[in-house]
């Protein structure tokens, strides 16, 4: 039977995907999510959302503030604001979009980026150079979790560029010949520092790359 390490733990029903194709599963926690204090406004007119933890986070704080309009990466991430009544004026599937769209259509607007310790620096530099107020705030922090494996695997399944960093931190390059699925861009650019069989899942979703995942291995 064919194995796949995942370094993020699946739920019941994405493991049963794997499960379900005849695929052995190894997963853990490669990173560390916590949430930190923060202070924001009563009231924001643009927020702007790049993950899950960040939205998570933000609604977790009970002094959390009134949104107007919220622009962010990723589909559970639009999910999840829209789950917590918020507006969400613009969707893409990754940052650079994101950056793109602001720029091209908020030129006059300002925002607030609510994100994480070690975030991709796409946004805010798009930002800066078209002079497009913005105010970051960290709502949560990323720490690695470093594990070191002595097996092989066909296929490691990654979801941030943390991630990739946690996983290889403790595993020999020279001794891994598995397939690097990806969550998306930029994640695949950082496992490309590491290996040469890299693949890009079709959409930004963990079921995307255990699909992704699953066609490769048949």
């Amino acid at each position: 039977m064919k194995s796949v390490l995942s370094t993020k733990k699946l739920s019941p029903s994405q493991r049963d995907l794997l499960i379900h194709a005849g695929v052995s599963l190894v997963e853990y926690n490669a990173i560390h999510i916590e949430f930190v204090p923060f202070d924001s406004p009563q009231t924001i007119e643009n927020a702007i959302f790049t993950s899950q933890n960040g939205v998570k986070s933000f609604f977790d704080d009970v002094r959390s503030s009134t949104v107007e309009n919220c622009f962010c990466v990723g589909e559970k991430t639009k999910a999840l604001l829209e789950e917590n009544g918020q507006k969400v004026i613009k969707m893409t599937e990754y940052a650079s979009e994101l950056s793109e769209y602001l720029v091209k259509n908020h030129k006059k607007d300002s925002f607030h980026f609510f994100c994480g310790n070690i975030r991709s620096d796409v946004i805010p530099s798009a930002l800066k150079e078209n002079n497009i107020a913005f105010k970051e705030i960290e709502v949560y922090r990323t720490t690695l979790s470093p594990k070191k494996f002595e097996r092989q695997f066909e296929a490691i399944l990654f979801f941030s560029p943390s991630g990739v960093r946690s996983f290889y931190e403790e595993n020999n390059l020279s001794k891994i010949h598995s397939v690097a699925v990806c969550i998306g861009t930029t994640t695949a650019q950082e496992a490309k520092k590491y290996s040469d069989k890299v693949v890009i899942s079709n959409s930004t979703t963990v079921e995307s790359v255990i699909a992704r995942t699953v066609k490769i291995l048949k």
